[in-house]
């Protein structure tokens, strides 16, 4: 993975706080990690039930084709940061809404 440098205050721009956009990323990476860990479960419980069969090399070729193929997906934090670049994350600040 090449280092990317980011510019730190248009990040801070949406939300006017530097702790505050790096406490959303987080919590959105957070989610993220979950949901491709999930899937990544999923796609792997398929061969559970092949105790025997897991010796044939078509199993283990076709386990080892799906954790590479999520080995060369973003990370989490990565995809977390380009999604609040284009305003895909919504937040909100529950100190500053009026309570009615």
């Amino acid at each position: 993975m090449a280092i990317k440098t980011l510019d730190i205050n248009l990040l801070a721009a949406q939300t006017g706080n530097v702790y505050e956009t790096v406490a959303i990323l987080s919590k959105r990476a957070r989610q993220v990690a979950t949901n491709m860990k999930a899937e990544l479960d999923e796609k792997l419980s398929y061969f559970e039930g092949f105790e025997a069969e897991l010796e044939d090399p078509r199993f283990q070729e076709e386990q080892a084709r799906i954790s590479i193929e999520f080995e060369k997906k973003p990370e989490p934090t990565e995809i977390a940061i380009n999604e609040m670049l284009a305003g895909e994350i919504y937040f909100r600040d529950p100190s500053t809404e009026s309570s009615e």
